[in-house]
């Protein structure tokens, strides 16, 4: 019995001894870390889309062949020979099994070689977005930057001066642009501004740059660039100010209210440091991930905005390639449009991780 007692393992307390936390190898701490993460995400958000960009080029109906054959035999050709000149002038084979065909897709995709464009014989797809593209960004980037600047200047006009007339002029008047299109603002502008008004020439204004004038950073190309640009910017800047002002606004009237501002005020500080150092730093914190989504939101609206202002960005190279069934173009513009969404969105998360820590964890 002594014997059975001596060799019985002792009762279980609960207790619970110091454990030596699992080994994490050099693999897993890159996998799970935060810069690895957001990068993964970014590369899976662009490969679902362009396999959504290439199957749905297949199923739109039409036939590029037929489309350039049909512009061919305008000039007097017979059809079989439209269709000849039409189908050797394809960078790829439209008859091809559509796994090979995907295949060449991808490959042509990380190499950055999208082939060559349907409507531009001769012209790459790399090449005719490298023409169109970065005025695009240009008047978007600078009409951001411009709307972004004044209305967080305006937000936290409107959350100081709340409830006064300045704060009602304010709001009524941003939620009034919040809520019209951004190509409803350039018809605005063209008919009310050029037609009626006659502040300016909305002919003259066209395109991007004016007859004569080389590209080169020259103060004739700079002017020249923000003179084609005018209209384009201030509309992107109209259609996104609203939005800023009342996030802003928002978010503003809320830090007001935190303890550590009172305690500023409480210290004696001025109020110019306090709107500064205290209120302005942290109400903006939060609306840093939605500069990525209203840069997004622009380059959706740029189609039609340039398409309404005769602006020579990818908005008409895009409906042109939807037009023509230029499979080739149509699959390049969205896979670098989405691309710079993309990247913009991913920049804003790590600058906001790099703003606030806690969110990595």
């Amino acid at each position: 019995m002594a014997t059975e007692l001596a060799a019985a393992p002792p009762p279980d307390t609960g207790d619970v001894g110091p454990s030596t936390p699992p080994k994490t190898t050099l693999l897993g701490r890159i996998w799970r870390d935060h810069l690895f993460v957001k990068v993964r995400k970014a590369v899976v958000v662009v490969f679902v889309v362009a396999n959504v960009t290439f199957f749905l080029g297949r199923a739109m109906p039409g036939d590029p062949i037929d489309v350039m054959a049909g512009r061919l035999t305008q000039g007097g050709m017979s059809m079989e020979e439209a269709r000849a000149i039409a189908t050797n002038s394809l960078a790829y084979d439209p008859d091809a099994p559509l796994l090979r065909q995907w295949w060449e897709f991808f490959v042509g995709l990380f190499t950055f070689d999208f082939g060559g464009t349907i409507n531009r014989p001769g012209v790459g797809v790399t090449e005719a977005i490298g023409a169109y593209l970065p005025w695009t960004l240009f008047s978007i980037g600078v009409g951001t930057l411009i709307a972004i600047g004044l209305g967080l200047a305006l937000g936290m006009v409107m959350a100081y001066r709340r409830n006064k007339a300045v704060d009602h002029v304010l709001s009524v008047l941003a939620s009034v642009l919040g809520a019209i299109p951004n190509y409803l603002i350039a018809m605005v502008l063209v008919v009310g501004g050029g037609m009626y008004l006659g502040w300016f020439n909305p002919i003259a204004l066209r395109g991007t740059l004016s007859p004569g004038v080389e590209p080169g950073f020259t103060p004739t190309f700079v002017g020249d660039a923000f003179y084609h640009a005018a209209l384009p910017i201030l509309t992107y800047v109209l259609a996104i100010i609203g939005t800023w002002m009342l996030v802003m606004k928002a978010s503003t009237t809320e830090v007001l209210g935190e303890d550590y501002v009172t305690v500023a005020r409480a210290r004696g500080l001025p109020d110019t440091r306090i709107a500064t150092a205290y209120v302005g730093r942290n109400a903006v914190l939060p609306l840093v991930a939605q500069i990525a989504i209203s840069f997004g939101t622009l380059v959706g609206g740029a189609i039609f905005v340039e398409q309404v202002l005769v602006y020579k960005g990818v908005g008409g190279l895009l409906l042109d390639a939807v037009h023509y069934r230029d499979y080739p173009l149509l699959q390049g513009l969205l896979v670098i449009i989405t691309s710079c969404v993309v990247v913009a969105n991913l920049i804003s998360d790590l600058l906001y991780s790099r703003l606030d820590p806690r969110i990595r964890n």
